[in-house]
């Protein structure tokens, strides 16, 4: 990737910075947990957006779906294209792709379209619903998983904590947490002509286990969460470093709900949204 594509779209350089998929191994028990429960049936069309590499895509895939996978990072498009290979899943493809404009989709071609973490980190949403909504067929659904912002677990007190210590976003940013807010879900679903009614909401909680200690947890998201490594780069320039660190590792060990310090499960709440198109 060229300097001009990282300017065109921050995001892009923003993902592809780290390697989400060091974080996703922590994610898959919770990912499969989470299809299981949206109603995924066998040669349904589904279009998972900002899938990473697949801890939604693939058990959508497992359940007899026809899936597309879409992010904006090629280094995880090629990670989700090799787990499906690997996996024997014909019915399983990931391609790289923007969710404010999905350029390549066509209108009304898909049953579901499912984005856990993934669409609510794009810079546009009004532009993210209109096409959300424009590729789901009359009679499908989108499914959401939005981070809350404020919310005392794990995820959205990582932002707020990485949030601290990073430069202002430039002016006109809008902060992907509002997608963990139900009134603007609906504002921007809205003004694509859903109506309220046909929005619902629910928190559910997903769950990171790794087979490792809260710390080592910790360093993960340092060398390959995409925010964090900002966080960690602003914080370096300030000498404020060895804060950032023990602010983290301070959450991490108080949210580890294992029964053992030389392992983690931290459970973190998120919105479910569901939109009936």
């Amino acid at each position: 990737m060229n300097a001009s594509t990282a300017q065109m779209n921050p995001n892009k350089a923003l993902w592809e910075k780290g390697d989400f998929t060091k974080l996703a191994q922590t994610m898959r028990e919770s990912g499969e947990a989470l299809v299981a429960k949206i109603g995924v049936t066998k040669d349904m069309n589904v279009l998972d957006l900002g899938c990473g590499d697949g801890t939604t895509a693939l058990p959508e895939a497992e359940l007899g779906a026809n899936v597309l996978g879409v992010d904006i990072a090629s280094n995880l498009v090629e990670a989700g294209n090799i787990r499906a290979k690997e996996a024997g899943l014909t019915n399983l493809r990931f391609q790289e792709g923007d969710a404010i404009n999905l350029v390549d989709l066509k209108d009304q071609s898909f049953d579901l379209v499912v984005s856990v973490f993934g669409a609510m980190f794009a810079p546009k949403p009004f532009e993210v619903a209109r096409e959300m909504v424009r590729v789901t067929r009359t009679g499908g659904r989108i499914v959401m998983g939005n981070w809350i912002p404020g919310d005392p677990t794990l995820v959205a007190q990582i932002l707020k904590i990485s949030s601290a210590y990073t430069p202002a976003p430039p002016e006109g940013f809008i902060s992907p947490m509002l997608w963990g807010v139900e009134e603007h879900v609906t504002d921007r679903f809205g003004k694509t002509g859903i109506a309220k009614e046909n929005i619902s909401f629910l928190k559910d909680t997903f769950t990171f286990n790794a087979p490792y200690s809260p710390s080592a947890f910790v360093a993960v998201f340092r060398n390959y969460y995409g925010p964090t490594m900002n966080a960690f780069e602003a914080a370096e320039k300030n000498g404020k470093t060895a804060a950032l660190q023990s602010e983290l590792e301070d959450l991490f060990n108080r949210q580890n709900k294992s029964a053992n310090n030389d392992t983690t499960s931290i459970p973190a709440t998120f919105l479910r949204v569901t939109v009936k198109v």
